[in-house]
């Protein structure tokens, strides 16, 4: 391989390197938006958030997603299927991911005369569509509970415990310790009250 190929391969690389860090970034910035109290919804003891405020969300973060229905079908009377797939802009790169989802069908009380059939299919597809909002935008994720905790320390908490380290002459040990993940964002409240004792004890 000569050396322009190299370069040019090279450069590749750190483009799609970067694209995915980008997305990285991305979808935490999105799971760790606080869905507010107003649009959270309860069912049979279940929080949950209507396919509006999902769709808005959808439309701000990730502009020019699109949806389609692949195939529905009843399963006999009790239920109707859609298998859908969503398309979104991300970071640069056009991504898919198919969903399935389930709604019952309706029925009178005590017949068997369905209620809205119609209704039954629409909340099918609102289902699916939430879905993949949820598992593929990270639209939500403190409400369906899937959000992870981020261990890694932003830089102004790196900044932070280095500035109170210096003051206790334990720059070295700490910087270590961060480097290496034992202080991480997940213990930076504790580690940080530990070095403002330091600090108040030496100063006394």
């Amino acid at each position: 391989m000569d050396n322009n190929k190299m370069i040019a391969l090279d450069a590749d690389n750190k483009l799609i390197t970067k694209a995915f860090n980008n997305m990285t970034t991305h979808h935490k910035k999105v799971s760790r938006l606080k869905t507010p109290k107003g649009f959270i919804k309860k069912k049979m003891g279940m929080d949950y958030v209507e396919y509006s405020t999902m769709r808005d969300i959808a439309d701000k973060q990730y502009p020019g997603w699109s949806w389609t229905i692949m195939k529905s079908e009843a399963l006999g009377s009790e239920a109707y299927v859609v298998h859908g797939r969503l398309k979104w802009y991300d970071n640069g790169v056009w991504r898919e991911g198919d969903m399935v989802a389930a709604h019952r069908i309706q029925k009178k009380k005590g017949t068997s005369e369905f209620v809205d059939v119609g209704n039954d299919i629409k909340s099918a597809n609102t289902d699916c569509i939430k879905k993949a909002f949820n598992q593929y935008l990270n639209i939500c994720d403190d409400v369906y509970k899937n959000q992870v905790e981020d261990p890694e320390l932003t830089d102004d908490m790196f900044i932070n415990l280095k500035n109170l380290a210096e003051k206790v002459n334990m720059e070295e040990s700490i910087l270590e310790k961060m480097k290496s993940g034992i202080i991480n964002a997940l213990n930076y409240k504790a580690s940080v009250a530990k070095l403002e004792r330091l600090i108040e004890e030496k100063e006394k």
